[in-house]
């Protein structure tokens, strides 16, 4: 039997915590019989990496980019195996492009085509503990690419996809919780969840898992299984798992404080404007979740939406050219936002949960910016003020 652990950057930090992040594999090993070991970079280390070309350049070219990126996890890797076999363990280390990672898309946000996994079969079959580099990979002009947001997840739940093995992420948390308990102390501990909803969750800007790897474990039928780094506790299991959902209304509250708003006036109304709009900042990779359309006097219209704030810069370089296309336009950024979503899989089946969420936030004379709806949620802007009076109303009304 055969394992993925992932284990993220504040786990590995320091060479302290990449010890004990050893002896965490050691334990596992006495389970498994093979482990592929999946690392982020240390800590902070890709945030500085990029700090340092922005002071070269604003926008700085991004084949670039991903080669100075992609070496934070190499060093992860090669210190932890060096670690590993300190401690007396037969450890190999491989960069995305050695573990055979094949990926397609734009630099700085590829995804993965499909993993030749000869590489990584043949060293565990050798009997080593295999340490592949997250968040990377090579495309077909065999440049080092590197996958966006959450990439480590990505590479790991990929690789027990191809390696036919279940997947344990490692973070800081011990498991899946209804709400961040950081954010609200009485916060209920998930056992399992269903894919469907811990995508959306994830999507909603819940932190513990990116949504391209429940895609892939779903995708799968990969077992992931999240649990604390440095903790005997039992965690969560995310999995095809249906049974007494309609018992509660609502799984789950996500909260993501890296939205920015932008509102639109004095647009001429046209579909074809709107379109190109849109089309222009998915040609940028910018994922738009809140959309809010009205109509304004005079045959121009209203238009407000949301991303995420790690996509400022592709969105600016969208606006400033629509700016120049239509000068009448009136734009406005505004980051001082949080966005709280309401994930749950009874709204197909259950009325009035909307409802009843609009009454909880009236009674409190709780007004938001935007909202927007899904099959199974429920997203509200607010100003970021009003953050912590929103989680408190709905985490308690519903009981996550």
């Amino acid at each position: 039997m055969r394992a993925v652990l992932k284990f993220g950057g504040s786990s590995v930090a320091t060479i302290e915590l990449m010890k004990k992040v050893a002896e965490v594999i050691i334990k596992r090993k006495k389970l498994y019989d093979e482990l592929i070991i999946v690392v982020s970079a240390m800590g902070k280390t890709t945030n500085q990496l990029i700090s340092m070309a922005k002071e070269i350049s604003l926008y700085p070219n991004k084949r670039e980019m991903d080669l100075l990126i992609s070496t934070g996890e190499v060093v992860s890797i090669s210190l932890l195996s060096l670690i590993l076999q300190e401690m007396g363990e037969n450890s190999i280390a491989l960069t995305g492009t050695q573990a055979g990672i094949l990926t397609k898309g734009t630099h700085t946000k590829n995804k993965i085509s499909d993993i030749h996994t000869e590489k990584i079969e043949s060293e565990l079959a050798l009997g080593k503990i295999v340490i592949v580099a997250g968040f990377q990979g090579f495309n077909e002009q065999g440049d080092i690419t590197t996958l966006g947001r959450g990439g480590s997840d990505t590479s790991a739940v990929a690789l027990a996809a191809k390696l036919n093995s279940i997947c344990e992420i490692y973070t800081d948390v011990d498991g899946i919780y209804g709400i961040d308990p950081r954010l609200y102390k009485d916060a209920k501990k998930l056992k399992q969840i269903d894919y469907e909803e811990m995508k959306e969750m994830a999507f909603l800007g819940a932190k513990v898992m990116e949504p391209r790897s429940i895609d892939i474990a779903q995708n799968h039928g990969v077992i992931v299984y999240v649990a604390k780094t440095l903790s005997d506790e039992e965690g969560t299991y995310i999995m095809n798992y249906k049974d007494g959902l309609e018992d509660k209304k609502i799984t789950g509250i996500a909260v993501s404080d890296k939205v920015i708003m932008v509102s639109m006036k004095r647009i001429p109304y046209s579909a074809k404007l709107t379109a190109e709009l849109f089309r222009d900042l998915a040609k940028n990779e910018v994922n738009v979740d809140v959309i809010n359309q009205n109509p304004s006097i005079g045959g121009n219209m209203n238009i407000a939406f949301t991303a995420h704030a790690d996509d400022l810069d592709a969105v600016n370089e969208v606006l400033d050219q629509f700016k120049v296309k239509y000068p009448v336009v009136n734009i406005l950024r505004i980051d001082d936002v949080v966005k709280v979503s309401l994930i749950g899989s009874a709204m197909r089946t259950q009325s009035g949960i909307a409802a009843e969420a609009f009454e909880v936030l009236a009674d409190n004379d709780l007004e938001f910016k935007l909202v927007t709806t899904s099959e199974i949620s429920i997203s509200y802007t607010f100003d970021r003020s009003k953050k912590d009076k929103v989680i408190e109303v709905l985490a308690k009304h519903f009981n996550v």
